[in-house]
């Protein structure tokens, strides 16, 4: 695990070697700083003349000028190796989340993949931090300082012998104690930043509803469940405070007592007034260290579950790759099923698709219809392998998609998916997404065949027009449109609609259909719809029923030979009817 996170330094890895360097050199001057005390007091006790205490004072402050350069230059690289660090990962993770299909991202949840990217990627930052720095100076001021104590006051030696081993079982306990508990808070912020995310993503729902006291209370319980956790943490690790806090006064007072019995039985023979202070100095510096070590040791246990959190993502293998030696062109926009069977995961009980046997030519317009789960967004998935086949094979331009490269294959199929997706920006930003350097002339004239162009022009700044993020601004109809547009600027082969003409009217709908028709007679169109008014003049009309092909043929075909066409048919021109 160590070893994948710290592929992320990259860059940074003079800033990281460094730091340890510096802390070397600020840690030696500071266990220098008490032995020049020591001979100063000595100095002033044997009543030397102002010259040795003045060499004296100056090397302090030279000492003390050599700490404090060493220290900020470590606090220097540690703060651009530790955010470099960071921005590296971070950038890894997306990209890691960026390549995944769909299944992937089915197997690790929206508001948990955030948490990972946020929360977990600050905590690692916060370790890494603390290791290049804190734990190196910690270690080293803990063993300098013990030695030139042992050196110094060799009968003393005993209290830190005696100190280290009690507070190292007592902060042992408390990690083990404490490591379980921070597993399960970040599962339980996952479930947190879920709440957050739902509730402001479907507030027009909540609102319509009344349900806010609902959201309220759910988001309510979530987070008692995460302050129950971290309450529960921090009283252990709060331990740590008075166990350290009673051997820092317990040492000075045994150091004190026993310094203090020594120089005045001696007479200042075995241990004079200098050393004594020497000794008082290296004491606390014992205990800080162990003190900082107690922080290194509770961040490294939260970092540790965040770190396996990541390591997770970073780990996770894209379900579709590009094949060893990728085809890079699609021929045409010929779509063939050949008995496929598709199911989301290996573990599902039933196929979400089976036996589906369909041939499609390049240009022809498809419609495709059937109830909510017959099977219509997973068939159309598999066109631009945002997912994979389970048995069977799907082609283009008579290939099967497995063989193409797999950004050539989305660049020549246009997928408009159910649930329209707009990003913050202007419309013409949005749009470049589909061609990105489609002039402003090419962006009009398809706007035009979208029919997008007449709500677009009453904007103030029409085509400059700022969109929120998500398209909160613009209505459902008006936010389709603009998606058919962004996918038609792909200049696609292949054309495809999910249901994405929903929340247009008949008028429009028919308008975009005859664009289609006139504009691009030689692109394939498949479109998934609810209104077989929408598909009804089209080539072939194909009939899903529980994952399953029920019937195919042309509108007139349908109507004689297939019940389920029939009925909807009926039903909804009987539900026309009766409206006028």
């Amino acid at each position: 695990m160590i070893k994948k996170l710290a592929k992320s330094i990259r860059e940074y890895k003079k800033a990281t070697i460094a730091t340890p360097f510096l802390m070397v050199g600020e840690v030696i001057c500071e266990c220098i700083i008490p032995l020049i005390t020591a001979r100063l007091i000595d100095t002033i006790n044997a009543g030397s003349e102002i010259g040795d205490i003045v060499k004296y004072g100056v090397l302090l402050v030279l000492m003390a000028s050599v700490s404090l350069f060493f220290g900020a230059m470590a606090g220097k690289t540690c703060a651009t190796a530790s955010a470099g660090f960071a921005k590296n990962l971070r950038r890894d993770l997306f990209y890691s989340i960026q390549n995944f299909s769909f299944s992937n991202i089915d197997k690790f949840s929206t508001s948990s993949l955030v948490t990972r990217l946020t929360t977990d990627v600050m905590n690692v930052q916060n370790a890494f931090m603390m290791l290049i720095r804190t734990a190196v100076r910690a270690p080293l001021m803990l063993v300098f300082a013990t030695v030139m104590s042992a050196v110094l006051g060799k009968q003393l030696a005993w209290v830190f012998a005696g100190l280290i081993p009690f507070l190292a079982f007592g902060l042992f306990v408390i990690a083990r104690i404490a490591m379980p508990k921070f597993k399960a808070v970040f599962k339980k912020y996952d479930n947190l930043n879920a709440s957050v995310q739902e509730n402001i993503k479907g507030m027009r729902v909540v609102k319509s509803f009344v349900r806010e006291d609902y959201e309220e209370k759910k988001f309510g319980k979530a987070s008692d469940e995460l302050k129950k956790d971290f309450t529960f943490v921090e009283r252990v690790i709060a331990i740590s405070t008075p166990l350290m806090q009673t051997a820092m006064y317990g040492s000075m007072l045994f150091i004190s007592f026993f310094c203090a019995k020594i120089v005045i039985s001696s007479v200042g023979a075995e241990l004079d007034v200098g050393t004594l202070s020497s000794m008082i100095t290296y004491s606390m510096q014992v205990l800080m260290s162990l003190m900082m070590l107690t922080m290194i040791l509770v961040m490294l246990t939260m970092a540790a579950a965040s770190a396996k959190r990541i390591e997770e993502v970073l780990d996770e293998k894209s379900d579709i790759v590009n094949p060893e030696n990728p085809i890079t062109q699609v021929a045409n926009g010929d779509v063939d099923f050949d008995n496929v069977s598709f199911k989301y995961s290996a573990s599902a009980e039933r196929d979400s698709l089976s036996n589906i046997d369909l041939h499609i030519k390049a240009g022809q317009t498809v419609g495709i219809i059937g109830g909510t789960g017959s099977g219509k967004s997973s068939l159309i998935q598999l066109i631009s392998r945002l997912y994979d086949v389970t048995e069977g094979a799907v082609k283009v331009g008579d290939i099967d998609v497995r063989k193409y490269d797999i950004e050539t294959l989305r660049d020549a199929v246009s997928v408009v998916l159910q649930k329209n997706v707009l990003f913050s920006g202007t419309i013409k930003e949005n749009l470049r997404w589909g061609d990105p350097d489609a002039t402003d002339e090419e962006i009009e004239r398809i706007c035009r065949l979208s029919q997008a162009s007449e709500f677009i022009e009453r904007f103030p700044d029409k085509y400059d027009t700022h969109i929120e993020q998500g398209g909160s601004n613009v209505s459902g109809g008006q936010k389709q449109r603009l998606c058919i547009a962004r996918a038609l600027l792909k200049k696609p082969k292949v054309l495809i609609l999910d249901d994405s003409t929903s929340a247009v009217d008949t008028h429009t709908d028919a308008l975009i259909r005859k664009a289609f028709r006139e504009e691009i007679p030689d692109t394939t169109k498949i479109i998934i719809a609810q209104r077989i008014s929408s598909v009804q003049d089209a080539d072939l009309i194909v009939v899903m029923d529980n994952g399953a092909v029920a019937a195919k043929g042309t509108h007139d075909e349908l109507i004689n030979s297939c019940e389920i066409y029939k009925e909807v048919y009926y039903s909804q021109n009987k539900a026309g009817d009766d409206d006028e």
